[in-house]
Formats: structure tokens, sequence, C-alpha cells
């Protein structure tokens, strides 16, 4: 019986090896030519430029975006399972029980997306 998980077993083992091997050989073949460009931080190709220390805010167009795509990220991730289940549903009741499901999900996720819109969240001037 557990001969069947042996080549499971057996490519875990291999991609740990692999990236134990990795982080280990990366610095004594890797380059080392670091110059000033390379060691200062990275703003998205943005020079950095010096920020106030403590009570500077980001806009809320970063926090609105961030909650687009987890909104809609975990609706695609709910929708297609509830999809492929109810294609097969065999009683009533559990068709029903699903139906009630995804308009409570449907609404909440209605909810989100009009206060996003509200906020201007999909307003990108």
């Amino acid at each position: 019986m557990l001969s069947m998980y042996l080549p499971i077993l057996l490519l875990f083992v291999l991609a740990a090896l692999f990236a134990i091997f990795s982080v280990a050989i990366a610095p004594f073949i890797g380059p080392r030519r670091y110059n000033r460009a390379k060691l200062d931080y990275y703003e998205c190709g943005i020079d950095p430029t010096p920020m106030p220390a403590g009570s500077h805010r980001f806009p809320i167009k970063y926090y609105l975006t961030a909650m687009l795509f987890i909104v809609f990220d975990i609706e695609i991730i709910f929708l297609y399972p509830w999809a492929v289940a109810s294609g097969g549903a065999g009683s009533a009741g559990f068709g029903l029980f699903l139906l009630v499901e995804m308009i409570l999900f449907i609404g909440t996720v209605f909810i989100a997306y009009a206060y996003i819109w509200r906020r201007g969240g999909l307003d990108w001037d």
C-alpha cells in the first residue's frame, strides 16, 4: 500500500534537495559585481524619495485595489467548485442549499463591489 506513495515521496525529496542545493551554491557561483545602483532601493523604476518618518499615509487606491483583487479572486475560487458540484447535485435539498448559498455570496460580493465603486476604487485618474 505504501509503495504507491513512493514516487510522490521521491519527488518531494528531489525538490527539497534541489532547493537546498540551489540556495547553498548560489553565493559561491553567483556574480559578485555589486555597484551603487544594484545596492540601492528599488521602487518600480521610480527614484526613491525620502519620506517623512512616522505619519506618512498611503492613498486609499492601494487598499481598494487590494480589496478588488481579494474579493474577486475569492469569488472565482468559490464559484468554480460550486459550478462543478451543482452540475451533478443528487438531491433537491442540496441544490436548494447551493442556490441560497450562491445568492448570499453574490449579494456579499455585490455589496463589496458597490463599496469599492463608491469609494473611487475603479477610477484610475
